[in-house]
């Protein structure tokens, strides 16, 4: 059990020398108080203290991913991004779920989404490599985005659009619009994504 505790506690130092110094005030304190802890014996206090550490640093994580997302186009508005995940040291290190939406005058919405290590990613990747599983659905066709492939499904008369790209062998990609008489809002929203750096932030 030291062994581990002791080891974690390396990981989450060198965690937060990843952090700028103001914001990785909380996160040494913590580690100090956590060091303290386990060398005077209180093991529990030390494990809890830990935990909170690693939530925060989690937290300057998160808030450095959800900068990835484009600002709103000119009419539009954007909610925060938000971000989900599984929890734990793992999630903070290999993926997190992250969305964002933006809303015009006219109600019409775009929801932006990024998503490391999705299950739908072989389901995906079998769609696009056999042409005939996209054909026998009517709304569904190709589509590829600065060299990405994917699909996009969109119904005849319809006022929504949904595109989904692989970027990599992990990452997907989503975007869908609501009461748009046209692709190209959705369109433009997913060329402002910097793919490279999102690709880089989530799965390197």
């Amino acid at each position: 059990m030291h062994a581990t505790l002791t080891g974690t506690l390396a990981l989450a130092a060198g965690l937060a020398l990843t952090l700028n110094t103001a914001s990785a005030d909380e996160v040494t304190d913590q580690l100090d108080a956590a060091k303290q802890a386990y060398e005077a014996g209180e093991l529990r206090t030390a494990a809890e203290t830990l935990n909170g550490a690693v939530e925060a640093i989690h937290a300057q994580i998160t808030a450095g991913l959800l900068t990835l997302f484009p600002p709103p186009l000119d009419g539009w508005v954007a909610d925060e991004a938000q971000a989900q995940s599984a929890g734990g040291l793992a999630s903070m290190l290999t993926g997190t779920h992250l969305s964002r939406r933006y809303v015009r005058e006219d109600n019409a919405e775009v929801t932006l989404t990024l998503m490391a290590d999705s299950p739908m990613m072989p389901m995906l990747t079998m769609a696009i490599s056999m042409p005939f599983m996209m054909q026998a659905n009517e709304d569904l066709k190709t589509y590829s985005l600065k060299g990405e492939r994917g699909m996009m499904e969109h119904s005849p008369g319809s006022q929504t659009y949904k595109v989904t790209l692989m970027v990599g062998n992990r990452l997907l990609v989503q975007g869908e619009g609501s009461g748009l008489t046209e692709a190209a809002p959705l369109e433009q929203y997913l060329q402002a994504l910097d793919l490279e750096a999102i690709q880089s932030a989530l799965t390197d």
